[in-house]
């Protein structure tokens, strides 16, 4: 996704001096002070965020998690439960989750029997291998690319690496705190190393999901909120 700011939020003649790395705790603590602390994820393991990034599309945070709660409520968010609902069933599941839901319902029976078939019903085992293979093993699943397969080894404790959603990178950007590359994965790169200070996975989830927050209800892609924004002071982008 793009993440140049719009026409109205280019750069001021004499903007203030940008936030360096060593200022992201400080900006952490006003993102919070903004949107609070953060909710406690609806996940806990890789089975499970698996199943939460495929449970809706292109929908609001509260749409995805009623989706996500009706998959478990009708399967126990398990392989076996997934492979026993009937089929038009599981479709009535994931309509819940917005557009294509028999596509979707079709994801939700590949991932049980990916699960089931080649991890032997156990995908938190996977969890435990070097990063890279573990990487590899999540990647293996619709939807997960590798920005969301750092996440979930953030998220389920297996290995403390930072990783960033899309609302979130915009931020570090536009704080210049990471540099718009020519591939999102470029761009994406620089906002890992923006992180870098960063070293428990209590740190990284917290950044994770306060930039996030920030990117989705302030740092909009489009039209701004920077008047409500507590780093317009050091923002090079604020309008």
């Amino acid at each position: 996704p793009a993440l140049r700011w719009p026409l109205a939020m280019a750069p001021r003649s004499r903007a203030p001096r940008a936030p360096r790395p060593e200022d992201l705790p400080g900006i952490l603590e006003r993102l919070e002070r903004l949107h609070g602390r953060p909710a406690k994820p609806p996940a806990t393991t890789a089975l499970e965020w698996v199943l939460w990034e495929n449970a809706a599309y292109l929908v609001t945070d509260e749409r995805r998690l009623d989706a996500y709660r009706a998959l478990r409520r009708a399967t126990r968010l398990t392989p076996d439960g997934i492979l026993a609902l009937p089929r038009e069933e599981l479709v009535r599941v994931a309509r819940l989750g917005g557009m294509h839901p028999e596509r979707r319902a079709e994801k939700l029976v590949a991932i049980a029997e990916t699960v089931r078939d080649d991890f032997d019903g156990d995908l938190e085992a996977a969890l435990a291998l070097p990063l890279a293979q573990a990487r590899r093993a999540l990647k293996r699943f619709p939807g997960i690319g590798a920005p969301g397969a750092d996440k979930i080894l953030l998220f389920t404790g297996a290995h403390a690496v930072p990783a960033l959603e899309s609302n979130g990178l915009r931020v570090l950007v536009r704080l210049g705190l990471a540099r718009e590359g020519k591939s999102y994965a470029a761009t994406y790169k620089t906002g890992i190393a923006a992180l870098g200070d960063l070293r428990s996975a209590a740190d990284l989830a917290r950044a994770y999901e306060l930039l996030r927050a920030h990117g989705r209800a302030v740092c909009k892609n489009n039209d701004p909120r920077c008047e409500a924004c507590p780093l317009a002071d050091r923002c090079p982008a604020a309008a």
